[in-house]
């Protein structure tokens, strides 16, 4: 009775695509890991209120005229393409009402969630990447600090609590430069254009969209603290950390959105 021998290319090939498979899923369950380790410290004592304040203001404070500059540029742009658009079926009276759901319901809350990632994921990756490889997190660990709590949990927290501000202050500028671009074209009240544009909205048009960006909080913390703690290779694993900080987390904002926006017209 014979066998019939499983060619070696083809068991090559299942080889090289299981690999890859295999690493994603490890990074996978220490990713889940991690965020667990990072939970645990959130909800521990004591808690470090002095980092925590100095990293809100590096995550809040220091990126709000960037947030600020995006909403603005965003809300000439709604303003400039729906208005030509809407002239086109004569609709131009919903100009208002789109800029202001636009920004409110989507455009700022991804675009303050964008621009916080590339500039605060970055620098997370690559200041705590910078600390392991240099064995800063060795000697803190060795002289009894947590550094789960100190430099991980304080910088989530930071994201957490800044993205929903952020957001506001993004819809907000968006929405009043919005209304200056339509000025510019055609004169309209400012009182005018808030009550056109808000008609007919409610709280849970407004705020879930603008507290799910907690969500991205979490999201670009978390990994850009794994990314930076997971850093190998002395400085060129550090700008690897940052660059991948920034393209994980930016994937993951994309997908959770996806989800979230189902959830929330699911729920409201």
């Amino acid at each position: 009775m014979s066998t019939t021998a499983v060619p070696r290319p083809f068991l090559q090939d299942v080889r090289a695509f299981g690999k890859p498979l295999q690493r994603m899923v490890e990074w996978m369950g220490d990713l889940g890991i991690f965020c667990w380790r990072v939970a645990r410290s959130l909800f521990s004592l004591p808690f470090e209120g002095a980092e925590f304040l100095r990293q809100l203001d590096s995550v809040g404070a220091k990126s709000l005229p960037l947030a600020a500059l995006a909403g603005a540029a965003t809300g000439v742009v709604l303003s400039m393409q729906t208005r030509d658009s809407l002239s086109r079926f004569g609709a131009k009276s919903l100009l208002p009402a789109v800029i202001v759901y636009s920004m409110v319901k989507e455009t700022g809350p991804i675009i303050a969630s964008l621009i916080v990632c590339g500039r605060v994921g970055a620098g997370i990756g690559a200041e705590i990447g910078s600390m392991r490889v240099t064995e800063q997190i060795d000697a803190m660990e060795v002289s009894a600090v947590d550094p789960y709590k100190y430099l991980v949990a304080t910088r989530v927290l930071a994201c957490i609590v800044a993205m929903p501000l952020l957001t506001a202050a993004t819809d907000f500028v968006g929405i009043f430069v919005g209304w200056i671009a339509t000025t510019l074209a055609d004169p309209v009240p400012l009182k005018l254009f808030l009550a056109n544009g808000f008609k007919g909205a409610a709280f849970s048009d407004i705020l879930p969209s603008t507290f799910k960006t907690a969500v991205f909080g979490f999201i670009i913390g978390a990994v850009s603290c794994f990314q930076g703690m997971r850093t190998r290779g002395g400085t060129e694993g550090v700008g690897r950390s940052a660059t991948s900080s920034v393209v994980l987390a930016t994937l993951f904002i994309m997908l959770t959105d996806v989800v979230l926006v189902r959830l929330i017209i699911e729920v409201f």
